[in-house]
């Protein structure tokens, strides 16, 4: 597996490549390897935070079953600036909204799957990220969402 890390305004981030796909970002300081893939992964993250990029466009592989899968899916599909709760996902799939919920916390790929979009029927939710609810928000304001909030 390959590591890549960038100082972002949530902290730092590391991006993980295996067989040619992204399978991990998380809050850690964990390598400085170089692949294409990595650069582009670290590029399409500056350009994120930057304000210049709303989708990034790398190829992912996120483990787990068929539902964390379908999950990160709907996740995806979310678009920038925007939000559904864990119950919205949950009727698209046909399922309850506490393990969508159990599903978002287990994302591995956070910020490039926006489970930070991702809110409660009452609330924020969580987020599995450091800095917990508060990268939530701050994220959410990034990217304009943050009327929702108020």
């Amino acid at each position: 597996m390959h590591i890549a890390s960038l100082d972002t305004p949530v902290g730092i981030l590391s991006v993980y490549e295996q067989d040619g796909a992204i399978v991990r970002l998380d809050w850690s300081a964990g390598g400085a390897d170089r692949s294409g893939l990595l650069d582009a992964a670290l590029d399409q993250l500056r350009a994120y935070f930057a304000g210049e990029l709303k989708d990034f466009d790398l190829p992912l592989q996120v483990g787990g079953s068929d539902f964390q899968r379908a999950v990160c899916d709907a996740m995806s599909a979310i678009p920038f600036g925007e939000t559904r709760t864990y119950g919205d996902i949950a009727r698209d799939l046909g399922g309850a909204a506490q393990p969508v919920g159990n599903a978002c916390g287990a994302n591995p790929i956070p910020v490039i799957i926006p489970c930070h979009r991702v809110l409660g029927a009452n609330g924020l939710g969580g987020f599995s990220g450091a800095g917990g609810v508060e990268t939530k928000v701050a994220l959410l304001k990034h990217e304009g969402a943050a009327g929702l909030l108020i």
